[in-house]
């Protein structure tokens, strides 16, 4: 059971942004979201997106630090990455 961080480095509204994800289940990763306050809005396909000042808190309610690359890797060797395509409804 893991829930993944990257570095916030996608601008919008304003503030950098990151990812959280789990290598796990989608099931983990709503439920470390619900615990954490992160709102439903904040899911995308197969992701959460987090603005940069929640990123120490991430960590220590138990998101491992790793790279955008193997935040990547990781989702896709769970099976559970959606594509941009499908994102898009392609």
């Amino acid at each position: 059971m893991t829930v993944l961080i990257d570095e916030p480095i996608w601008p919008a509204h304003g503030r950098l942004w990151g990812h959280l994800v789990s290598d796990t289940s989608l099931e983990e990763l709503h439920a470390f979201a619900v615990a954490a306050g992160i709102p439903p809005r904040g899911f995308d396909h197969d992701h959460y997106d987090y603005p940069e000042d929640r990123r120490e808190a991430l960590i220590a309610q138990g998101a491992v630090p790793v790279t955008g690359r193997e935040l990547v890797a990781r989702l896709n060797a769970a099976g559970l990455r959606v594509s941009q395509r499908a994102k898009r409804g392609l």
